[in-house]
């Protein structure tokens, strides 16, 4: 299995404007690791919907993986208190 190319929703860059420094970097460090590996331990996939999410610390990261094609999207960054909001 080759390495997953990692692309963003656009809201992604303004969920983590809203994060602290030392989260964020930890976060993109959760995110090149689910290049290598989309469904690694800790990945749970979302009831009723196409994606998963991971957790790193308090955040979640909810993303789709589109194995055709070898990519990851990124869809949300948030507070795990309000990840799975509708807005």
């Amino acid at each position: 299995m080759g390495k997953y190319k990692i692309t963003f929703k656009k809201s992604v860059a303004k969920d983590l404007r809203t994060i602290p420094n030392q989260d964020v970097k930890k976060i993109l460090n959760k995110i090149e690791a689910i290049s290598e590996n989309p469904r690694a331990e800790g990945c749970i996939k979302l009831s009723g919907q196409e994606n998963y999410r991971v957790r790193q610390g308090l955040y979640r990261i909810v993303y789709e993986i589109r194995d055709e094609v070898l990519v990851v999207n990124v869809i949300k960054v948030a507070h795990r208190s309000n990840v799975y909001s509708k807005n």
